[in-house]
């Protein structure tokens, strides 16, 4: 990262300023040496941002330290863009501190300046981050005016990723009460179908987190499970999945399906304890007592629940350990241990009152709060004064240069230059390497970056898979097209999924009509199995799709697929948004077992079932006539 990299270099900079000074010098007079280096203040201005930014994590005190250095030579020098940089990072510093009073206040100072040269993508960041504050300290209203206005100005401006990001705090804000919950549904839904139409994996993976969790806690389980399900996926590899586990186990809890529920809960659990994620671990173990408790096995719910105490009491995890101690209280009164029921019905009580004391200090904290920023206005004055002197004290130490540390700054500069440089050249060539394998098969893409070109490929025997909706007309009449597009993509996205697994090529989509082939560009002798499982596998996912849709009342798709194998012609087409694409008769054959299909149907050639027919159930359909091609035989695989 580059930001690692610029503190490595300063940091050993600075080092070497200790030496040469024969003392160890603070960090604050070691950047006084480093502003006083023979390099442009405004570059000394950026290296220092990168700088206090790259200690936030580390050292959260120190960041803050660089950061006011910074600010105070970019004021010197009047580069309003280094000033709104650094007060940013000095008000994160502050946050990480703990210091929200003046993490607010900061914040409130880079939004001034931000606003003052026109960057609007630093005014919706200064204020989302002020809502943010906001929320923590209780004042719900206050986070919801500023989140609002945060989204009003990235919309303005297109920003997608602020938007996203508004939409979710100002779902968060309205899912704290039963009453709004509503409201918070239609934000998430909104940060949902954006996060499909950039196509970005954590996004999607968060917002369909908030829509299970949102749903869940309106009571629509069904629905609840279909964005938890789609949540997991995306999460997968990730620390947050635990979070969506552990509400799909709470879901199947409630459906009474218990040993799902403590399947998903122990998956939960040991992904957490992989990942050393303790609050996670202690919810997971919660949720374990809870499904063990209303299976009705007392015994393990009381051990679940007592081992959710022992992680959660170090994390003073006060709603989980809640949750266990009334667990507790209702198993041991169903064994008629009432010395332990008891027990831990007082111990309920007790933390009752102590959550109780925290959600009031919370609302009177919300009063000291607002009480302690106005009272921050009247110290501006006297900061101001001390930054007068400090600057004055500045430029006595800058008519003050060592030769050696010019030149040393001088090789810092090229130094970081060329770092910066690589990371980026880096990172582009990452990204470029991502999109292509987006376009071609791994094979074919390195077949072109070596030699520039890519030779088309005559292939002995390929299985060739077409899908086709029916009712897309219809439900292209009902929906809108934002919605008709978002179900299509959620559709083929699920295809790309299953095709992944069986590794099969993606070839192209056409409207509503998906096309794969498996034994390209790689051959392999496996890929007429492959390629009837994963048929299995869609018209599956498109029955379930169906049935869910059905629920709820709203349009569906339902799926003709065929599939035929044999020779093909395969390779790049065009010079200008270039495809991989296949050619010949068993491509067209394909297509027709797809159009002779029957709904919910994997239609099969009499080729695929010679190569396929020892492993699968088959039902032979006869000799069907197809466009264009005549009488061919054709099959239903089974299963």
């Amino acid at each position: 990262m580059i930001n690692n990299t610029y503190r490595f270099i300063i940091v050993n900079f600075l080092f070497l300023i200790c030496l040469q000074a024969n003392a160890q010098l603070s960090v604050a007079d070691s950047l006084k040496k480093l502003l006083s280096a023979k390099i442009t203040d405004t570059v000394r201005v950026n290296l220092l941002n990168e700088l206090s930014k790259s200690f936030f994590n580390d050292n959260p005190d120190t960041s803050v330290t660089i950061a006011l250095s910074s600010k105070k030579l970019a004021e010197q020098i009047k580069y309003k863009s280094g000033i709104a940089l650094a007060l940013k990072y000095m008000g994160k510093g502050y946050y990480l501190q703990g210091k929200y009073i003046d993490a607010v206040k900061t914040w409130q100072l880079a939004l001034d300046v931000f606003k003052l040269i026109g960057d609007k993508t630093g005014e919706a960041n200064m204020l989302s981050n002020q809502g943010a504050v906001y929320f923590n300290q209780g004042d719900e209203a206050k986070s919801l005016e500023l989140h609002l206005q945060s989204l009003k100005m990235s919309e303005d401006i297109g920003d997608t990723l602020r938007i996203l990001t508004s939409l979710t705090n100002i779902g968060a804000v309205y899912l704290n009460k039963p009453a709004t919950y509503q409201k918070a549904l239609e934000y998430f839904l909104r940060s949902y179908k954006l996060s499909l139409a950039i196509n970005d994996t954590y996004s999607i993976g968060t917002s369909t987190a908030n829509l299970g969790e949102t749903y869940y806690k309106m009571g629509d389980d069904a629905t609840a499970l279909v964005y938890l399900n789609q949540s997991v996926k995306a999460y997968e590899g990730t620390e947050d999945l635990p979070y969506s586990l552990n509400y799909i186990g709470r879901v199947y809890t409630r459906q009474k399906e218990f040993e799902k529920a403590i399947k998903t809960h122990i998956e939960a659990f040991e992904i957490s304890k992989k990942l050393d994620t303790r609050l996670d671990m202690t919810q997971s173990i919660v949720g374990l007592g809870q499904a063990y408790a209303a299976k009705g096995d007392i015994a393990s719910s009381i051990a679940a629940y007592r081992q959710a105490i022992e992680i959660g009491k170090p994390l003073n995890a006060v709603t989980e350990i809640k949750d266990a101690y009334q667990g507790l209280s209702t198993a041991y009164a169903e064994q008629s241990d009432y010395n332990n029921a008891f027990k831990y019905q007082d111990l309920l009580l007790a933390i009752k009152d102590t959550i109780y004391n925290i959600n009031t200090d919370k609302k009177l904290g919300t009063l000291q709060f607002t009480f302690d920023l106005e009272k921050k206005e009247s110290q501006i004055s006297l900061l101001n004064k001390d930054r007068e002197i400090q600057q004055q004290e500045m430029k006595r130490q800058k008519l003050v240069r060592n030769s050696f540390i010019g030149g040393f700054a001088i090789v810092l500069l090229f130094a970081v230059v060329f770092f910066a440089q690589r990371n980026r050249i880096s990172k582009e060539k990452k990204r470029s390497d991502e999109l292509l394998l987006n376009i071609l098969p791994a094979e074919t893409a390195e077949e072109l970056k070596a030699t520039g070109a890519a030779k088309t490929k005559s292939l002995d025997l390929v299985s060739v898979l077409f899908t086709d909706f029916k009712n897309f007309t219809l439900a292209s009449e009902i929906l809108t097209p934002e919605e008709l597009v978002a179900e299509i993509n959620y559709c083929y996205s699920e295809f790309d999924h299953i095709i992944t697994k069986h590794g099969i090529e993606k070839i192209k989509t056409i409207g509503d009509s998906y096309m794969c082939a498996g034994g390209l560009p790689v051959v392999n002798n496996t890929h007429p199995f492959d390629v009837v499982r994963a048929g299995l596998d869609m018209v599956k996912f498109i029955e379930e799709n169906k049935n869910e849709r059905q629920q709820k009342g709203q349009p569906y798709f339902e799926l003709r697929l065929g599939i035929h194998t044999g020779p093909v012609v395969a390779g790049i087409v065009g010079i200008k948004k270039f495809a991989y694409d296949i050619w010949g008769d068993t491509v067209n054959t394909a297509s027709r077992m797809e159009s002779s299909g029957e709904i919910g149907k994997v239609n099969i050639s009499g080729s695929t079932y010679e190569l396929v027919k020892d492993k699968f159930t088959c039902v032979h359909r006869g000799k069907i006539e197809a466009k264009n091609k005549g009488f061919i035989d054709m099959y239903f695989v089974e299963g």
